[in-house]
C-alpha cells in the first residue's frame, strides 16, 4: 500500500494541461510536499456548488473556454489564459458559459482530513 509521501511527486513534473481536457468533472491532480494542483472541466452550464474553503488560498488558472466564478457576491467571468486569486474563507462558486470551461486550480497542501466524532479526533 503507498503512502501519502509515496503519492507526492518528488521531483519536477511537466504537464501539458491543454491535452488533458475533457468532458466533465476532475482530469489530472497532481501533490507535492507542499501543494496540490487540479485541472478540472465542466461542459456548459455545469461547475461547483457554492461553497466556503476556509484553510487555503487558491488560484484559479483558466486552460481553456469560460466560465463565471462568483466570489463572495462578485461574479468574474474568466476566458482561456486569465487567473484569479480567492482568499481563504470566500464562498465561491464555479459555473461554465461555454461549450466547455478548464481551469487549473492550485493552492497549498491541505493535511489529510481525518475521521472525527462529535468534533473530537476518532483516534486518540
Amino acid at each position: 500500500m503507498a503512502t501519502d509521501r509515496d503519492e507526492r511527486a518528488t521531483r519536477a513534473t511537466l504537464v501539458d494541461a491543454p491535452s488533458l481536457v475533457g468532458e466533465r468533472g476532475v482530469r489530472w491532480g497532481g501533490a507535492m510536499e507542499d501543494l496540490n494542483a487540479t485541472l478540472l472541466s465542466w461542459p456548459q452550464g455545469e461547475g461547483v456548488a457554492p461553497h466556503v474553503n476556509s484553510e487555503v488560498d487558491v488560484a484559479l488558472t483558466v486552460i481553456e473556454g469560460a466560465g463565471e466564478v462568483v466570489v463572495d457576491g462578485e461574479t468574474f467571468a474568466l476566458a482561456a489564459g486569465q487567473a484569479l486569486l480567492i482568499p481563504k474563507g470566500c464562498e465561491r462558486a464555479i459555473r461554465s458559459t461555454s461549450e466547455r470551461f478548464s481551469y487549473l486550480s492550485v493552492h497549498r497542501r491541505r493535511p489529510g482530513l481525518m475521521p472525527t466524532v462529535r468534533g473530537k479526533p476518532a483516534r486518540p
